[in-house]
């Protein structure tokens, strides 16, 4: 049995009041940008870490390439920095106050 499958028998076989936890874990599994308050000052970080958007774009902008971040970072992925441009693209002139205020 494939761990797809696994895990999908596993959800289905959970009891009905924590259908909503696990389906929101999923969800945040997808999506490696989180804001949470209380961690890093409530700005989007990647999923898990304690590094901001705002600085990886400021890295960015400075002319840090991909690799160099992925270096420097080494718990992040491609995948990781591809969230994270995504997400400056959707919400730039926020990000661009951030990096401003820092």
């Amino acid at each position: 049995m494939s761990k797809k499958t696994q895990l999908l028998q596993v959800i289905a076989d959970l009891p009905e009041e924590l259908v909503d936890e696990a389906l929101a874990y999923v969800l945040r599994l997808q999506n490696p940008i989180q804001i949470t308050p209380g961690v890093c000052g409530g700005h989007a970080r990647i999923r898990n870490t304690r590094i901001p958007v705002w600085t990886l774009v400021a890295y960015r902008k400075l002319g840090a390439p991909d690799e160099e971040l992925l270096a420097n970072y080494p718990g992040l992925t491609a995948a990781d920095l591809k969230a994270a441009w995504d997400y400056y693209e959707q919400n730039r002139e926020h990000i661009d106050q951030e990096i401003a205020l820092s």
